[in-house]
């Protein structure tokens, strides 16, 4: 789905002939083999369960300032500065408002948010670019043997050694990137979400590990000395938030192209939509508007994910001021988005949803005099984020 907050064939623009090539290159499963040093994998887990587990991961790496990389590894000088210098180039392309935000960010902090960025972008080409349909389960074990292998100081290529130097330079987690191939493989092999539960694991992986990925490399409010983990459950929450937007968004191009649900069988049911109506769009046929029933469901569909938004904005504050710009901007960007479904008429069959231009360069300067704010007093975030994520895991 989205990037983002994380699938880019959905939120990305269109790639033009001269739009920058970062396709992922898959290995022989014996060309790189992590050491015996690389993190050991956790036990298999389900729902919020694997969110909870990579989060505290990154919170104690934060908390210790532990990097996961050795700093000696071949990549250095002039090949570094050129492999940061494409992730830029490929940031600048594909997320022009994120890369403009990043430019209030100190040189590193923006180097490193770039480099997560295209690793992002790369894994997500395996299974929605143009090789996707080659792509097995066992080219994402290859991908994530990569992955470890370049958390052990031992990447393979300069797009690659960006991010083993953004992880010798900032306490990031392996966890959450593993996650994100996880979100891979169920792309590869479901297509349907039973429960919510469900479907907020898949948001999880695919846009709220992007979350654990970037808190270390943003910062924390220097005058803010309570615990990580409201700043944690905040900006988890707008992965969350972000994801369950693009979803809401591509009802119609998801089951038309792709064949896939992705909003909760369960939940359909108790508004008395049929799977197959989902595939064949609940205009009603006297008038051409939506069925009341899908009108319903939607708005309960968007409450939900404005909550999320909600939840989101108690922990934006407690970030390094350098940046809250760009998580400002998203935030509010993003929201528009379901203000234009219901200006649509919650038709997302026939209809795609989108924040006109005039729009989004109303809403950046907006963003960016929030982020000039004073931030509230540290304690009184802190509890609000903590009664946020408190009501969030009470949702279901």
């Amino acid at each position: 789905m989205s990037f983002k907050s994380t699938r880019c064939n959905h939120s990305c623009p269109a790639r033009s002939k001269r739009a920058i090539t970062v396709r992922a290159t898959l290995l022989r499963p014996d060309v790189v083999t992590p050491s015996s040093s690389a993190p050991v994998a956790p036990p298999p887990l389900k729902g919020r369960d694997v969110e909870d587990y990579a989060m505290w991961r990154c919170i104690e790496a934060h908390e210790g300032r532990k990097m996961s990389v050795p700093r000696g590894f071949r990549w250095s000088g002039g090949v570094l500065d050129q492999a940061y210098e494409k992730c830029g180039q490929v940031t600048s392309e594909y997320a022009k408002t994120f890369y403009l935000g990043t430019q209030l960010m100190t040189p590193a902090q923006a180097k490193a948010v770039w480099a997560v960025y295209v690793w992002c972008r790369r894994t997500d080409e395996l299974v929605d670019g143009p090789n996707a349909s080659k792509i097995t389960p066992k080219a994402l074990d290859r991908w994530e043997e990569r992955l470890e292998a370049l958390f052990d100081g031992k990447p393979y290529d300069e797009l690659d050694a960006a991010l083993t130097d953004t992880a010798a330079r900032f306490p990031l987690h392996i966890q959450p990137f593993r996650d994100m191939i996880e979100g891979m493989r169920m792309d590869l092999v479901k297509s349907r979400y039973e429960t919510f539960d469900e479907l907020y694991e898949y948001c999880y992986r695919v846009a709220g590990t992007v979350a654990l990925m970037t808190t270390p490399i943003m910062g924390i409010e220097p005058t803010y000395k309570g615990p990580l983990e409201p700043v944690y459950r905040a900006a988890l929450a707008l992965g969350t938030a972000n994801q369950l937007t693009n979803i809401l968004r591509d009802v119609g191009e998801d089951a038309y192209q792709r064949n896939r649900i992705y909003v909760p069988l369960d939940e359909l049911d108790k508004f008395g939509i049929a799977e197959k109506e989902i595939l064949g769009g609940l205009h009603a046929p006297t008038t051409g508007k939506m069925d009341d029933r899908w009108r319903r469901f939607m708005g309960f569909q968007i409450e939900r994910a404005r909550q999320y938004f909600a939840d989101a904005e108690a922990g934006v504050d407690l970030l390094d001021p350098k940046a809250r710009w760009p998580v400002w901007s998203a935030l509010i960007l993003y929201r528009q988005i379901l203000d234009a479904i219901e200006a649509n008429g919650y038709d997302n069959f026939s209809k795609r949803a989108y924040v006109p231009k005039w729009r989004k360069m109303v809403s950046l300067p907006v963003a960016y005099t929030r982020a000039l704010l004073p931030p509230k007093m540290a304690q009184t975030a802190a509890a609000a984020a903590a009664s946020a994520s408190a009501s969030a895991s009470r949702r279901t």
